[in-house]
């Protein structure tokens, strides 16, 4: 293997790269016009367009990776996870070409990458399987949960728990399923109540050998998408971890596996004791869930805990070599993705572009953005990984913490704050996770409005910034910052935090400046701006270091671990822009999909009006209250912005 094409993006096509270039095997990135200056892309030792956005027309199109494949000269395709890597039509068309699949051969795919036909397999091989239906069988027992066949990370997946929600369940998950994976078969599992859901990983070669690495942890969900990954899992005693691993091997085997895999199951839950460090069923039963044919996008807590790289190892089977022994479990690693996204929003994906990146290097990173990158509305939300690890549980949780806090990602809304509370949560501390963890802690974990106090600093910092940014060079000083020809008149800015508005005086004092706001002086004697970086000291001497950047209209500051943003007020507004009365506007970017009833239609009260598809997920926008459409401000396959009028919706 001498040059090696990554048919993917963001940061999995940069891990892929990062090892393969380690291994002295040259690379070559695909890439959509979204993505011509991303850092993936720039990496590579080779690029080749592939598209427009939507994936689609790119990331999904067979004939383009294996075209760019042909004009660069690679031998070789890793499918990295999502897109195409679980297609077994892709496998096939890569081994049809003459070149080398980073993955399980197209016939094992197959039978393993519909959900349905791995629940046969695995029931032959003696592993217990949750009872599923037909999405037409009159048997069925609620709750259920619909999934996609071909594909997993959440989407095409509903929770229905009644016959009435079924159809429109069935048609959403639908539409999800094909627009991510291109196929949109789906299956109906009967709905287990608050499991843990743990993952075997699995190496196989093409001599037969398969061997597991350990259990992952993956019950903390949003969206059914994980968001929260550990190994090893604190539910596990070793008796139930040999079984588990015993039956995802016993599965490998019987079809021939090949490459990295993950098996997954899902154990009923109980309570945990407080302070046990323990959850789980005291039977010790388990029941198979799925497999995903490729490379989980949280291997790297196997890979911290067992000491291998596992994209080594693909690379090593796919070109013939055995699998290693198993070697021991060391440590523990936590794993948090971070994502566009506003959980205070039910986690709606967000776009704009980022302002800086900047993740402690106590921790490691897998990312795929940097300052600059525009996160838009075509993929998956996340921008990448946050790893610890540490000998103990509670070590790597509060390294983890840490740098959670530290992490500088102004430009967009994450979910940062909220994975940062979940580690700091005392039933995370007690290892009692189960899948609606979210659900049951969302009166905790829900973000609460910052102090006065942390407003305060970060209209100082704001303003300190905006001094820097306009200052004279040195010995070209017209006049000092804050400077009035009416001495008892302040320098006055406004900043709007929310629906909050601070207003914020200063002036020259001394060497430094008086900040007055909220009826409190602040003197700042001395500061320093370097890059986002400001330091400055107040009067008894109390430094304070927090990151800013700041333009005319916005400041985001880092402030004790929360990000505040401040929108800077207009001397003179404009007052132009109103809501229209009854105005439904778009609750996040993206593509209209699909409208659902006409100008002057009766509308009863929740009735799905618009669809609004953004990074791969369906979003309903309903009537607000009975009464009638008056009218329609979109059409399907219009691009929207957020807050865009969609319809109006009059009582």
């Amino acid at each position: 293997m001498k040059k090696l094409l990554v048919a993917n993006r963001g940061e999995i096509a940069l891990r892929v790269m990062r090892t393969a270039r380690a291994m002295g095997i040259a690379t070559v990135a695909v890439y959509s016009d979204a993505d011509a200056d991303a850092p993936f892309v720039r990496f590579a030792d080779e690029a080749v367009r592939i598209g427009p956005p939507p994936a689609r027309e790119s990331y999904l199109v067979i004939p383009a990776i294996l075209d760019a494949a042909r004009r660069t000269g690679a031998d070789a395709v890793h499918p990295g996870y999502g897109f195409l890597s679980e297609n077994a039509a892709f496998s096939d068309a890569v081994a049809e070409a003459g070149l080398v699949f980073v993955g399980p051969p197209g016939d094992v795919i197959r039978k393993l990458g519909s959900k349905s036909a791995a629940k046969v397999l695995a029931q032959k091989a003696g592993v217990p399987v949750v009872p599923g239906y037909e999405p037409g069988a009159s048997n069925i027992e609620y709750p259920v949960l619909i999934k996609a066949s071909a594909g997993g990370g959440g989407k095409g997946m509903r929770l229905v728990r009644s016959a009435g929600e079924l159809a429109e369940a069935i048609e959403r998950a639908k539409g999800e399923a094909k627009s991510a994976f291109g196929d949109d078969t789906i299956l109906l599992e009967r709905y287990i109540e608050r499991p843990r859901h743990i993952e075997i990983q699995i190496l196989g070669d093409t001599h037969g050998n398969v061997v597991h690495l350990y259990e992952r942890e993956c019950s903390i969900q949003r969206r059914h998408q994980k968001i929260v990954e550990e190994a090893p899992s604190v539910a596990l005693d070793e008796s139930r971890r040999a079984a588990m691993g015993e039956a995802a091997v016993a599965l490998g085997r019987a079809v021939g596996y090949v490459g990295a895999g993950t098996v997954e199951f899902i154990v009923p839950g109980i309570p945990a004791t407080p302070g046990s460090l323990h959850s789980g069923d005291p039977d010790g039963r388990f029941y198979f869930l799925e497999v995903n044919t490729r490379l989980q996008v949280e291997h790297p807590v196997t890979e911290l805990t067992t000491g291998l790289d596992l994209v080594r190892e693909q690379i090593r089977v796919a070109r013939g070599e055995r699998v290693q022994a198993t070697p021991p479990q060391r440590g523990w690693a936590i794993e948090v993705r971070l994502c566009a996204e506003d959980p205070e929003r039910d986690f709606l994906p967000t776009t704009g572009t980022l302002r800086a990146v900047d993740v402690p290097p106590t921790v490691r990173a897998d990312i795929g953005v940097v300052a600059g990158s525009h996160v838009g509305i075509h993929y998956d939300s996340m921008l990448g990984k946050i790893i610890a690890t540490a000998p103990t549980r509670a070590e790597a949780t509060g390294i983890l913490r840490a740098a959670l806090e530290q992490t500088w990602v102004p430009g967009l809304v994450t979910n940062r704050e909220l994975l940062a509370r979940i580690l700091a949560h005392p039933a995370f501390a007690d290892g009692a996770l189960h899948t609606h963890f979210l659900e049951q802690h969302a009166g905790e974990l829900g973000a609460k409005p910052p102090g006065l106090e942390t407003l305060r600093t970060a209209a100082v910092a704001a303003t300190l910034a905006g001094i820097a940014a306009r200052r004279s060079p040195p010995g070209q000083e017209l006049a000092a910052p804050g400077w009035r020809n009416v001495r008892f008149a302040d320098q006055q800015v406004t900043y709007r935090h929310g629906e909050l508005d601070i207003v914020l005086g200063y002036r020259p004092e001394g060497s430094g400046f008086a900040f007055a706001i909220g009826g409190k002086t602040t003197n700042v004697s001395r500061y320093e701006l370097a890059g986002d970086q400001l330091s400055y000291v107040e009067h008894g001497g109390h430094r304070r270091n927090v990151r800013v950047v700041a333009d005319e209209s916005r400041a985001d500051v880092l402030v004790d671990g929360a990000l505040i943003t401040l929108e800077i007020e207009a001397r003179f507004p404009d007052h132009a822009h109103q809501a229209v009365e009854g105005g439904l506007v778009a609750p996040m970017p993206g593509r209209v999909v699909k409208i659902l009833a006409n100008a002057g239609d009766a509308v009863p009260a929740g009735a799905p009006l618009v669809v609004l598809e953004a990074m791969k997920m369906e979003h309903t926008v309903r009537a607000p209250e009975a009464g009638t459409l008056r009218a329609l401000h979109v059409s399907v396959g219009d691009q929207v912005d957020a807050e865009h009028l969609l319809a109006v919706v009059t009582p």
